[in-house]
């Protein structure tokens, strides 16, 4: 990891993430929604937001959650987000500041599908933010097993190879 990306975890007290990479939560808002799809148990803050760091060292696994996600990007190394949606396609998003280059400074993430990412290049860093609404609960996160995505998507074991871990 470089020195750049330690002080930057250091700086906003960024935590270990169960997917992979360092996060922290920056924003809850204080209301809170009831009546939600039978998906969700119980109620739901409005949106929730993260910063999110990942190293190429490392990945942030396949999982999922029942909200779309919106991912921001700040700075580092452009970020590639894997999509793998309910109907078994699958395609990569890189996100980044070269726009006239294909990269996008932002990109939403399906409700329900399975996603994960990476860091483009080595001994680089990607600094981006999640929004989610409603609300981040960890009751609505799922992390992927690489035999059930094998199982459901044979076609695309290269990415579920990568970015799997149990």
């Amino acid at each position: 990891m470089t020195a750049e990306a330690q002080a930057i975890i250091k700086k906003l007290e960024l935590q270990p993430h169960p997917e992979g990479g360092y996060f922290k939560e920056t924003y809850r808002s204080k209301e809170t929604i009831g009546e939600l799809p039978e998906v969700y148990s119980g109620r739901r803050n409005f949106s929730t937001c993260i910063y999110f760091l990942l190293t190429s060292e490392s990945f942030s696994a396949f999982h999922r959650i029942h909200q779309d996600e919106v991912w921001h990007f700040y700075g580092g190394a452009p970020i590639t987000i894997h999509v793998l949606t309910q109907n078994g396609e699958y395609s990569e998003i890189t996100l980044g500041n070269s726009v006239l280059e294909n990269e996008i400074p932002q990109y939403v993430v399906q409700g329900g599908c399975w996603f994960g990412a990476s860091v483009a290049g080595s001994g680089s860093y990607s600094l981006v933010g999640c929004t989610v609404s409603p609300g981040f609960d960890f009751t609505d996160f799922t992390l992927a097993k690489r035999e059930f995505l094998l199982h459901d998507f044979p076609q695309h074991r290269v990415p579920i190879l990568a970015l799997t871990r149990i």
